[in-house]
């Protein structure tokens, strides 16, 4: 029996190189599972063209949004393992959902991570017509007004929601969330003053904070983005243990030959260098380019650290 365990495990080494040596032979199919247009899409779409270029074979972007990115991340995980159906990871199919209802696949067995794509904090704005300038009048103005403050976010259960939920939760302040179908909707609301306050990624409100429309008061990583080096941390700036960003990533379906992650990690990595890096930069994502270890131990820090924040904010999907 030992002896054809191991004949099997050599023969699936061997299949897996052989895979390897003529991946790719066909189109690449790219699953984005949010809608065109968004951070998400922005990311999978500069990646695409550069791997299209290192690989030599099209990386078709497929737009398949719905359900928190759970409906595409579901295609990917039970797709052919070939290497041919890649998924951009996000933290709404792969930390949020999973603590917040029951998803189709498990999001650390299912899939195979590939690399950690980029890193970008979730900072907190606020309309200037509110009046505060940093966190702690911000925390100060909230507690003189329990629930008269209302945040914008992209919905229930998104990260600008958890975000906004763990502030709460640490700061011991109450305000009202108003949930929209997208952070563009949101966004609107907060510049015309409807809303107050928003908890939302770098890329998302940058432009409106250089053009003097939102007020920025904190980043929500450990350390200060490279883009804002004057915005405080939120831990900086008086919330002790506060930690917020979005991470984008490459996965494919579990079983997948490990030389063919291991060739669109190297290709994903070198990819993120030059004109990539920089675009991206410039729209508020730190490029990283991790090894498929390195990412699949971010999802599962980020899984404890999202269970976390459900629990102490006692968050449920309406």
């Amino acid at each position: 029996m030992k002896n054809i365990a191991s004949g099997i495990a050599v023969f699936s080494l061997a299949c897996g190189a052989f895979a390897a040596e003529s991946y790719p032979a066909k189109p690449i199919r790219f699953i984005v599972p949010f809608a065109p247009g968004g951070g998400t899409d922005i990311t999978g779409r500069a990646l695409a063209v550069k791997l299209s270029e290192s690989l030599g074979k099209p990386v078709v972007v497929d737009n398949r949004g719905g359900a928190g990115g759970v409906i595409g991340a579901d295609i990917v995980a039970k797709a052919p393992p070939d290497g041919y159906t890649l998924l951009l990871g996000s933290p709404g199919p792969l930390t949020i959902n999973p603590n917040l209802q029951k998803t189709p696949y498990d999001a650390l067995r299912d899939f195979a991570p590939v690399s950690l794509i980029t890193i970008s904090p979730f900072m907190l704005t606020v309309n200037p017509g509110i009046g505060v300038s940093t966190v702690k009048e911000l925390i100060a103005l909230a507690k003189e007004k329990p629930n008269q403050l209302n945040y914008g976010t992209g919905g229930n259960g998104s990260v600008s929601h958890l975000s906004t939920e763990q502030f709460k939760a640490i700061a011991g302040i109450q305000l009202t969330h108003i949930p929209y179908k997208g952070s563009s909707q949101s966004l609107a609301d907060v510049l015309s003053g409807r809303v107050q306050i928003m908890f939302d990624n770098l890329p998302i409100v940058l432009p409106s904070v250089r053009a003097g429309k939102l007020k920025a008061l904190a980043v929500g990583t450990r350390k200060r983005s490279a883009l804002v080096p004057e915005i405080p941390t939120m831990i900086e700036a008086g919330v002790p243990g506060y930690e917020s960003s979005t991470a984008f990533g490459v996965l494919v379906p579990a079983k997948t030959p490990r030389p063919i992650v291991s060739r669109l990690s190297k290709d994903i990595a070198a990819a993120l260098q030059g004109d990539i890096r920089d675009a991206l930069a410039a729209r508020g994502f730190e490029p990283v380019g991790s090894t498929p270890e390195e990412y699949a131990a971010h999802i599962r820090d980020e899984m404890k650290r999202v269970a976390h924040v459900v629990k102490l904010a006692h968050i449920r999907l309406e």
